[in-house]
C-alpha cells in the first residue's frame, strides 16, 4: 500500500490544458474515484499518475517515492484498462502470469501467485480456459487477476466496466468492493458514472475542464455539493436549478417564492442574484407537507411527462402556462419546470394541476458568478415575540 500525492500537476497538449494545477492526497488504502464528464481530465490524470503521461508542471510521490520521472515499471503500480486487452491465443493462466514471466519469477512464486489472484477473483477451476470461452465479465475478472499477480502499492483502473451491460456491471461494482476489503491496497478508479463512483468510494474526486472541483465522501459530494457543478453532475436525475433573487423574506423566482430567513445565512443579502437548487426527490406533493420538517409554501404547477421507474415516478411539472414543447420546437427553460420524484403508488395523472412544496432544509443556494455553495438548507423566520402575543390573543 502507499499514499498517492499530486502537487501542482498540470499537463498541456500545445494550447490545451487537460490537468490544471490538479493537488490531491489519497491515503494508504483508500479507494478513491475520478468522476466526471467526457474529456474532464480523469484519464489524463490517472496516466500522469501511472507514467504513461509526463506532467507539463509539478510533481508526483507514491509513498515517500518522486515518480515524476520514474518509468511505468518502477513506479508500483499495476493498470486495469477499459479495453481488456488479453492475449487471445493464451490461456487464463498464461494471461495472469504474463507480466511475471516477463520478470523472469521462479514457477513456485508464479504459482502460488497466480493461484491467490484466481481465488480473489473467483477464477477457480477456470486457469485452463481460453478467453474466447468465458463470458465478458470473467475477463475482466482475468484482467484484474493479471494486475493483483503483481502485487503492486496501488491500482489504477481507467473505465474497466464500461464495455459490460448493465446487470453485469453492478455484479462487478460488488466484486470490485469486495476486492478492496480483501487487498487493502490503494485504488485509483476511473469513470463517468456516477452511480460506480457512490457505491464503491471511499472519496469521490469530481473533475471539470482539468480541475478538480471537490473531494469528498459520496454523501457528502451529494448532500453538500461544493458548486454548482458537482451539485448538477452527482445525483440521477440531475438536481433542478431556478433563478432567483434574495428578499427580506426569502427567495424570489419568476413563478413562485420560498420563504426563509436570508439573515441567518452570513454570504448572501437583500437584492443579490442567486441560484436555489434542489433535487427531486425533495420536492413534495402538498399533502405531504406535514411529513416534512421545513416545508415551503405550496407552489402551483401542472404535470407535464411522468416516467415510471418501478420503485418511484419521475413527474416533469410545468410551472406556467406553456407547453413543454412551443410550436417551433424549442424545449420548455429550466426556470418554468421541475423535475418531481413520488412514490409509484402515487395517484397522479398527465396534465394534472397539483400543489407541490419544497423541503427547505434540502434547498441549496448557490452564486450565480461562481457557481460557488452559499449555502445548504434555510432555515425559516423565527416568529416574534409580538406575533407569538397577538397569535395567542386570536386564540
Amino acid at each position: 500500500m502507499a499514499r498517492v500525492t499530486l502537487d501542482n500537476v498540470t499537463k498541456r497538449y500545445e494550447d490545451v490544458v487537460a490537468v490544471d494545477d490538479m493537488n490531491l492526497e489519497i491515503e494508504d488504502g483508500e479507494f478513491v474515484t475520478f468522476v466526471g464528464p467526457s474529456g474532464c481530465g480523469k484519464s489524463t490524470t490517472m496516466e500522469t499518475i501511472a507514467g504513461l503521461t509526463k506532467p507539463t508542471e509539478g510533481t508526483i510521490h507514491i509513498g515517500d517515492t518522486d515518480v515524476t520521472t520514474l518509468p511505468p515499471k518502477d513506479r508500483g503500480v499495476a493498470m486495469v484498462f477499459q479495453n481488456i486487452a488479453l492475449f487471445p491465443h493464451m490461456d487464463v493462466y498464461d494471461n495472469i502470469s504474463f507480466g511475471l514471466r516477463l520478470r523472469k519469477y521462479d514457477t513456485e512464486v508464479i504459482d502460488r501467485r497466480v493461484e491467490r489472484a484466481a481465488d480473489i477473483v473467483q477464477l477457480e477451476g477456470m486457469l485452463d480456459r481460453m478467453p474466447d470461452e468465458m463470458s465478458g465479465g470473467q475477463r475482466q475478472r482475468v484482467a484484474i487477476a493479471r494486475a493483483i499477480v503483481r502485487e503492486p502499492d496501488v491500482f489504477l483502473m481507467d473505465e474497466p466496466l464500461a464495455n459490460l451491460d448493465a446487470k453485469l456491471r453492478v455484479h462487478m461494482r460488488t466484486e470490485l468492493q469486495r476486492l478492496h476489503k480483501e487487498l487493502e491496497t490503494t485504488i485509483i478508479y476511473v469513470t463517468h458514472d456516477q452511480a460506480e463512483a457512490m457505491t464503491m468510494s471511499d472519496r469521490i474526486a469530481v473533475i471539470n475542464a482539468g480541475e478538480l472541483q471537490q473531494i469528498d465522501p459520496p454523501l457528502t459530494c451529494y448532500n453538500e455539493p461544493a458548486n454548482r457543478f458537482v451539485a448538477g453532475f452527482i445525483g440521477s436525475p440531475s438536481m433542478n436549478f431556478v433563478e432567483g433573487e434574495v428578499t427580506a423574506d426569502g427567495l424570489q423566482t419568476d413563478n413562485f417564492d420560498v420563504e426563509f430567513d436570508p439573515t441567518a445565512i452570513s454570504d448572501v443579502a437583500v437584492g443579490d442574484a442567486v441560484t436555489m437548487g434542489v433535487r427531486p426527490e425533495d420536492v413534495h406533493l402538498a399533502d405531504r407537507a406535514e411529513t416534512l420538517s421545513s416545508a415551503s409554501a405550496a407552489v402551483d404547477a401542472t404535470t407535464d411527462v411522468l416516467e415510471p421507474m418501478g420503485d418511484e415516478i419521475f413527474v416533469y411539472l410545468r410551472l406556467d402556462d406553456s407547453s413543454s414543447r412551443t410550436m417551433d420546437g424549442e424545449v420548455a427553460t429550466a426556470s418554468n419546470q421541475l423535475l418531481m420524484s413520488v412514490d409509484p403508488d402515487a395517484a397522479i395523472d398527465e396534465d394534472e394541476p397539483v400543489d407541490v412544496v419544497l423541503d427547505r432544509s434540502k434547498v441549496h443556494l448557490f452564486d450565480v458568478e461562481t457557481g460557488e455553495a452559499i449555502c445548504h438548507g434555510l432555515e425559516a423566520h423565527e416568529a416574534s415575540p409580538l406575533a407569538e402575543t397577538e397569535t395567542e390573543g386570536q386564540r
